[in-house]
């Protein structure tokens, strides 16, 4: 990871959340309480807002603020899910990763945190589904020199493939779960929101090594 890539980073996640409200919406009206896609663009609207100060901070200081920003300003789970996530790679790490085990290790941590504040795993229909192949493809990667433009499509399969996964999963955990059954057959809308923000990293990263 190159230095002082926090403004792109942010932009990126803030475009990418805004851009697909409406979907996340559509997929959480199905399993959920249908406020998924609502609450995630408050959120990182939010986020928007801080973009000045925060492009100006080490990673790791911008990511612990964001996610006290989802915290307080994304409703239902996913606020605690996302804010966990994020203040816990802020923390893993100090100033800006250099290196890709850097950035592994950030993951790890950050999957943890959701997995405690959630009280759950992959293979229950949630985000996790998403983000532990994602952490594990990343820690992979770091035990291996490759360019970034790999990388980043690897990370993008692997979210694309934990995505699609949780289409024949039953939920067991959240709103969901009370469908049983019948949430077989929908993606899951915190995956999704998941898989947009790996996209959204990818792509920036993957402009890194262009340049």
């Amino acid at each position: 990871m190159a230095p002082n890539l926090t403004g792109p980073l942010v932009q990126a996640a803030v475009a990418a959340i805004r851009d697909h409200a409406e979907e996340l919406t559509t997929l959480d009206q199905a399993i959920g309480d249908g406020d998924h896609g609502l609450n995630m663009k408050r959120g990182f609207e939010a986020v928007a807002e801080t973009l000045g100060a925060l492009s100006g901070l080490p990673l790791s200081e911008a990511l612990q603020k964001v996610g006290m920003t989802l915290v307080m300003k994304v409703g239902g789970a996913s606020g605690p899910l996302y804010g966990s996530l994020f203040m816990a790679m802020g923390k893993a790490v100090n100033g800006d990763p250099a290196q890709v085990d850097q950035v592994a290790s950030m993951l790890r941590d950050g999957v943890d945190a959701v997995k405690k504040r959630g009280k759950s795993d992959a293979g229950e229909k949630t985000m996790l589904d998403v983000l532990v192949p994602v952490s594990e493809t990343l820690r992979e990667a770091a035990a291996h020199s490759r360019p970034l433009s790999a990388l980043a499509r690897e990370l993008r399969q692997a979210a694309d493939a934990g995505l699609e996964r949780t289409r024949n999963m039953q939920a067991t955990k959240g709103r969901a779960s009370f469908l049983r059954e019948r949430s077989v057959g929908h993606l899951d809308p915190g995956a999704r929101s998941s898989q947009l923000l790996v996209h959204a990293v990818c792509n920036v990263v993957e402009g890194l090594g262009k340049s």
